[in-house]
């Protein structure tokens, strides 16, 4: 399935296995290195009692550690749901099927950034 957040983009396909968890090539504590981080993209599994059953590979590019750690959760949520629709009600219950909107705002002319103006007087 394929996850977005922000400008981060994850690619993750799941295989029937031991619980390995690949992300660029890197193992999964390599890449996230605190443990909330760590618990969030495992989520989906845990809340279906299926951390050790697939062997997961994710391509992450784009966007920073966190926005890449929401888009591989939705990645793997998706994927769940496209193995066994099954799923869809207990992780959509849990939030995890949700694409977050929120996206930086472009800076406009005229202005120091998005929105904030330049000082005056």
């Amino acid at each position: 399935g394929i996850g977005r957040r922000k400008r981060a983009i994850a690619a993750v396909r799941l295989r029937r296995g031991k619980g390995n968890i690949d992300i660029n090539g890197r193992k999964l504590g390599e890449y996230f290195t605190t443990e909330l981080q760590r618990e969030t993209i495992l989520s989906p599994l845990v809340k279906l009692q299926l951390e050790n059953n697939y062997d997961i590979i994710i391509r992450a590019k784009g966007g920073g550690i966190q926005g890449q750690m929401i888009a591989a959760r939705l990645g793997i949520a998706r994927a769940l749901v496209k193995e066994d629709e099954e799923r869809r009600a207990v992780l959509k219950g849990e939030g995890f099927l949700t694409r977050d909107p929120r996206k930086r705002e472009r800076k406009k002319y005229g202005l120091a950034g998005a929105r904030k103006r330049f000082q005056f007087s």
